[in-house]
């Protein structure tokens, strides 16, 4: 008996060793079928732009047009992750990937009860369970998940296996993760969340599908509402926040996924395809006030226009707000078009660069006298954009008041390849034309190429590269460090940045606050404005996208408003300009010296026998068809009208209505008194006999 029991033990432990085994190779051949974890699926994630604080800009979805967007503990409201582990898996800070005491209590109920009272799976099986796509009832899949979960916690710390779950975890359609969640539902990061808002977070795993808010109300508020009571039960919740929270209705869509700065994200994401997150410069606070400001601006102005603004710090290059139209989805206005890279006329958004070069040529000085009067390049007229002329005024006037005329007589002084040359060697590489036309606008141009030339000037010439990345070094636009080749000398720009001080501000904004200058392009096609203080510079486009001409479209009045509302946003207060140069004249005109009072143009107007002047006779004032208001003195005499011709051999014989006109012999200009009200015919005559007349009315 001894030896039969013996001989019976010895074979139960054989059987018990031999079970062992082939369970033990059963698992071991299960574990190496299963491979190992299945991780390609959690590397991809939405692509990210952020700001540079690390709020979100835009996210873009994955290839499988699904929302994943990372997520980080430390980022996540610590209430919500106290209720996701009470309701889902309460010992999961402790256990191993398995919570036995969780997987006993549900096999004693099935075996009592018949059937499935409670559940034993556990975060990290859940997270198994997404990895591998498997099913949840087979007991296949609940040993996969089983093996899968031990394996992850010897891969992966708690901390990491949290967020790779709250990243992973299905809400509904293709949505996936707490943060996109939170996004999509609520509108808002999932860092701050009500109570309710919470619960819903926690309730929509477990069936996303079936509990989607957007779809399905009824069965996500019950869903909810059953997170909420276990809770409370759990003591988790008081009673009065857990009946305020039940009550809370659940939101009935789904909101749009952040889309700011869309336009420099969609090019940054195609410059860094390999890039997870881009960190820019924006300032997201700032760039939903530029965003804002853009529309408004656009609605105001009407159908059809855009509107685009960057502000950026000129001390470092940093763009700030990047709004390149009124609208991404704005198809009516071509919001998809990002018109800070489109190419357009400046108007005389240049101007004060043509003066600079002029002051550090010393041809000028602000104070100088200029003359505002009809003039003739060669067969090129320029005319003021009111038709009218100033006569004389000083250089810092005639800056201020945009006026054609000086500024094109600047240029031939300074000439247009010396202005191209000079923005080629500050690293601009705007095309200029070797025309006087520069002066008005008569090149393109980007509003990016605008800001960074009056980021320039701001910086007392010295150019910068506008940075829109985190990290990206200070360089000028070819490369060299900040300050290699100077845009202007920091006396020019200063004597610039004066002038454009005392420019007349739009009606709603106080002058001298901002230093500015408004650019508007033939056929009212582009209006600009660029504006900067001692920090910030601020650049705005307002026009169409297709290049129409809008008529009464103006820089003043369509772009200027928009730069200074971006201003206001970005500080009340202004930052300082810098002090005057030891170097610069504070002189009065009188006080100058003698070759800084007036500038002197050369005579365009005199003929030589190699001029094309003496080919043609005009009369430049009054034009023909013009309207001139008759002008009295204190008694009611009619005072003096001054007409003006171009080209023609001297002397010239001038008739009013066929009577003649006293006029000096040598002179183009005379004076005529008019003899009243009404209709008159101005006849002028050179030596040669060839003739020009105008009719005009008196009135």
């Amino acid at each position: 008996m001894r030896r039969a029991r013996h001989g019976l033990l010895r074979g139960i432990a054989l059987g018990c060793a031999a079970l062992a085994v082939a369970l033990g190779t059963a698992l071991t051949l299960f574990v190496w079928h299963l491979g190992p974890l299945p991780l390609d699926t959690t590397r991809e994630r939405s692509r990210l732009v952020i700001d540079r604080n690390g709020e979100l800009l835009r996210a873009y979805t994955t290839s499988a047009g699904r929302w994943r967007l990372p997520v980080s503990l430390d980022r996540l409201d610590q209430r919500y992750l106290a209720m996701l582990i009470a309701y889902e898996d309460k010992r999961f800070w402790q256990h191993g990937g398995i919570d036995l005491i969780a997987a006993g209590r549900a096999a004693w109920q099935l075996v009592s009860e018949g059937r499935i009272i409670s559940g034993a799976s556990t975060i990290t099986m859940q997270l198994a369970r997404m990895l591998d796509a498997t099913p949840t009832r087979s007991l296949r899949a609940k040993a996969m998940q089983v093996v899968r979960a031990i394996q992850l916690e010897r891969a992966f710390t708690k901390r990491e296996i949290l967020e790779l779950y709250l990243t992973l975890a299905p809400y509904g359609g293709n949505i996936e993760g707490v943060r996109a969640a939170s996004l999509a539902y609520f509108g808002k990061e999932p860092q701050r969340l009500s109570l309710h808002e919470a619960a819903l977070l926690v309730a929509l795993p477990q069936s996303p599908e079936t509990r989607r808010p957007d779809r399905n109300g009824n069965s996500s508020l019950t869903a909810r509402n059953r997170v909420i009571a276990r809770l409370r039960f759990s003591g988790l919740l008081t009673a009065p926040e857990a009946d305020w929270a039940a009550s809370q209705p659940v939101p009935n869509g789904r909101m749009p996924f952040p889309a700011l700065a869309a336009h420099l994200a969609d090019r940054l994401i195609a410059e860094t395809p390999d890039a997870a997150v881009i960190r820019t410069t924006i300032n997201r606070a700032l760039q939903r006030e530029a965003e804002a400001l853009a529309a408004s601006q656009a609605r105001r102005l009407g159908p059809k226009l855009s509107v685009a603004l960057i502000a950026a710090d000129h001390a470092t290059g940093e763009v700030i707000a990047h709004a390149a139209s009124p609208g991404y989805l704005d198809i009516d206005r071509n919001g998809p078009i990002d018109m800070t890279r489109a190419v357009r006329s400046p108007g005389s958004a240049l101007k004060p660069f043509i003066y600079g070069l002029a002051f550090e040529d010393r041809l000028a000085h602000p104070a100088t006298y200029i003359e505002d009067r009809p003039v003739r390049f060669g067969d090129y007229a320029p005319k003021n954009f009111d038709d009218g002329f100033r006569g004389t005024v000083t250089v810092a006037e005639a800056l201020q008041l945009s006026l054609n005329v000086p500024a094109v007589k600047l240029l031939a002084a300074v000439t247009p390849a010396r202005l191209s040359g000079r923005f080629r060697h500050a690293g601009f590489p705007v095309e200029i034309p070797r025309n006087l036309s520069v002066a008005l606008g008569g090149i393109g141009l980007t509003l990016e190429d605008l800001t960074g030339l009056y980021a320039a000037l701001a910086r007392g010439g010295k150019p910068v590269r506008l940075r829109f990345r985190q990290g990206e070094p200070g360089l000028d636009p070819q490369g060299r460090a900040d300050g290699d080749a100077a845009l202007l000398s920091s006396l020019a720009a200063w004597y610039v940045t004066e002038i454009l001080r005392g420019a007349q501000a739009p009606d709603h904004a106080a002058t001298g606050r901002i230093a500015f200058k408004t650019g508007t392009s033939y056929g009212y096609r582009d209006a600009w404005a660029a504006g900067y203080d001692g920090r910030h510079i601020v650049a705005a486009w307002a026009g169409r996208a297709d290049n129409s001409s809008t008529p009464g479209l103006l820089g003043l009045t369509a772009a200027a408003p928009v730069v200074f509302d971006m201003f206001a946003a970005i500080a009340p207060r202004r930052a300082p300009f810098p002090p005057a140069p030891a170097t610069a004249l504070l002189a009065r005109t009188a006080e100058l010296p003698v070759p800084l009072q007036r500038f002197r143009d050369a005579d365009t107007n005199r003929p030589t026998a190699q001029s094309p002047a003496e080919t043609f006779l005009r009369i430049a004032f009054p034009p023909d068809n013009a309207e001139i208001e008759l002008a009295q003195d204190e008694t009611g005499k009619a005072l003096p009208l001054a007409v003006k011709a171009e080209g023609g051999v001297l002397p010239l014989t001038w008739l009013a209505d066929g009577a003649p006109i006293e006029a000096p012999p040598h002179r183009r200009e005379a004076f005529w008194t008019p003899s009243g009200k009404g209709f008159s015919q101005l006849t002028v005559i050179d030596a040669e006999g060839r003739s020009e007349r105008v009719r005009i009315r008196v009135r």
